[in-house]
């Protein structure tokens, strides 16, 4: 359960930018915005590779902001996933591979049920190497028949601040029984 103050806020804490300083030197960090964040926390656990996901808030403006601040729809924030996985397992263009199959990148603020700017579509790159890669892989699923000549509105940004999300909130689906969810 997470402790909240009378105003229902979280104890004060520091956004987390390091990419998860637990980890071992051999990992790297990556950051996708693709809807409701259950699914896709999920999704990239699956992989092999992966070293841990998280669920948190990426590219508002508010500091320690809580589902509740998010979900006003007020902060910028959107619903995020923060990957840490071993490149010598898996390579970032099979992390990027994974976030265009999980969701529709072709849908501005939405996926499925979920409308809003913090259920957009993201990928928030940790060095000029994953931007370049995130660039080149948007571009080639865009060529492709992948999405049937529809647009896609990914954004590609700088990884700003990721603030871990309330911890009811981490591994959820795993907690609930459930092994994923599907939003398009």
């Amino acid at each position: 359960m997470s402790h909240t103050d009378d105003a229902g806020r979280r104890p004060a804490r520091t956004a987390d930018t390091s990419g998860g300083t637990a980890a071992p030197a051999t990992t790297e960090t990556a950051t996708f915005a693709a809807g409701c964040f259950w699914g896709v926390e999920a999704t990239f656990r699956s992989v092999p590779g992966v070293v841990d996901a998280a669920v948190g808030y990426s590219g508002g403006h508010l500091d320690n902001p809580t589902y509740q601040d998010v979900c006003t729809g007020t902060t910028g924030h959107a619903e995020a996933v923060r990957v840490i996985y071993d490149p010598s397992k898996v390579a970032y263009e099979q992390l990027l591979d994974v976030f265009w199959r999980c969701h529709d990148p072709t849908t501005l603020n939405r996926q499925g049920p979920d409308v809003g700017a913090q259920y957009r579509s993201a990928v928030f790159f940790h060095s000029p190497e994953q931007e370049a890669a995130a660039k080149a892989s948007k571009q080639r699923v865009q060529a492709s028949d992948a999405f049937k000549g529809r647009t896609i509105v990914t954004e590609i940004t700088p990884a700003p601040a990721f603030w871990r999300a309330e911890e009811y909130h981490q591994r959820y689906l795993e907690k609930q029984g459930k092994g994923a969810c599907r939003t398009h």
